[in-house]
C-alpha cells in the first residue's frame, strides 16, 4: 500500500517463528513500515521479498519502531530482548508500545513494564491463540492486557492478522486468559484421546465418532483437532513442552492469588501431559 492512505505506524517484529512469521509477514503485506530482528539471519532472510528492513541490534529496532511486536518463545527471552544492555528499551522512544505476543507469566509482563515506563515506554501484553495459518488468514484471536487507549493504538497494526482482540483489562489480564484457555485445551486434549479409545474398544469407527463430535453436544476442539490429523499425536507430541509450560504457569498463578485449585481440570491435565510425554506404540 502507497500513497496518502499508507499505514505510517513504524512497527519492529521479533519472534519469526512458525507462529510469529506469519503475523510479521501480513504487517508487511497491509504496508506498515516493518523493522525485523532475529538471532539467526535465515529467519529473516525469509523477509527478502518484502519491504521490511533488517536490524543489527534489539535497540536499532526499538529506535527505528512506533510499536515492536514480541513473538518469542519465553519468559527470559522477552525480557532479554527488552532489557539488555542493547536491547530493545534502550533505543524505543518516549511514547512507544510493547505488545507482548508470547505466552509467560504475568508477573514477567508487569515486570518489563516498569522498566518501561521509566522511559515514558507502554507495555501490552498481547498472547495469540489459533497458529500460524490463522495469522496469514487475519483470524488469530488477541488476549489483550493494559490501558483501552493503548490497546486503541495497536488495534490496527493487529488487525493485520487478527479477528477478534479482546481486551480482558489491566496489564496482565491478557496473559491469564490465555493460560486459561490453555489449560483447559490441555485437559480436553485427554478427554478427546480417552474418547477415541473407548470408541475403538466399543468397536465404533473413530472418524464416524469425530463427526458425532463435530456436530454433537460432547465436541471440542481438541478432538476436532486430533480428528483433521488424522488421529496423528505428533504435533501434540512435538507442543508438549509447551503445554507443560503453560499449565506449570497456570497453576503457579491461581495457587499465588489463593484461587479455588482447579483440581478436577488439574487432574485431566497431568493424565494429558503423561499420555504426550509417552512413546508411541509403533
Amino acid at each position: 500500500m502507497t500513497g496518502a492512505n499508507a499505514p505510517t505506524t513504524r512497527v519492529g517484529f521479533i519472534g519469526l517463528g512458525s507462529q510469529g512469521a506469519p503475523m510479521a509477514r501480513r504487517i508487511a503485506e497491509v504496508g506498515f513500515p516493518l523493522t525485523l530482528w532475529a538471532r539467526r539471519r535465515t529467519s529473516t532472510d525469509a523477509f527478502a521479498d518484502t519491504a521490511a528492513t533488517v536490524a543489527a541490534t534489539p535497540a536499532d529496532l526499538g529506535a527505528a519502531s512506533d510499536l515492536v511486536c514480541l513473538c518469542v518463545v519465553a519468559d527470559a527471552d522477552v525480557e532479554d530482548v527488552l532489557l539488555r544492555p542493547d536491547g530493545v528499551l534502550t533505543g524505543m522512544a518516549p511514547g512507544g508500545v510493547v505488545a507482548i505476543h508470547s505466552t509467560v507469566h504475568p508477573d514477567t509482563c508487569r515486570r518489563v513494564a516498569d522498566e518501561a515506563a521509566k522511559r515514558e515506554i507502554a507495555v501490552l501484553d498481547a498472547p495469540v491463540s489459533g497458529g500460524g495459518g490463522a495469522a496469514a488468514q487475519r483470524r488469530l484471536l488477541i488476549m489483550a492486557g493494559g490501558r483501552e487507549t493503548d490497546v486503541a493504538r495497536c488495534r490496527p497494526v493487529f488487525d493485520a492478522f487478527a479477528d477478534p482482540v479482546i481486551h480482558l483489562g489491566p496489564l496482565g489480564s491478557g496473559q491469564l486468559a490465555k493460560l486459561l484457555n490453555n489449560f483447559v485445551f490441555t485437559a480436553q486434549v485427554g478427554l478427546a484421546l480417552d474418547t477415541y479409545a473407548l470408541a475403538d474398544g466399543l468397536g465404533i469407527d473413530r472418524a464416524a465418532v469425530a463427526q458425532v463430535l463435530a456436530y454433537g453436544t460432547g465436541g471440542s476442539r481438541a478432538a476436532a483437532i486430533l480428528a483433521a490429523s488424522g488421529f496423528n499425536t505428533e504435533g501434540l507430541r512435538h507442543a508438549l513442552p509447551l503445554l507443560q509450560k503453560d499449565v506449570g504457569l497456570l497453576l503457579d498463578v491461581a495457587d499465588t492469588a489463593r484461587a479455588v485449585r482447579p483440581q478436577t481440570l488439574a487432574d485431566l491435565t497431568t493424565h494429558t501431559l503423561a499420555t504426550l510425554g509417552r512413546r508411541p506404540a509403533p
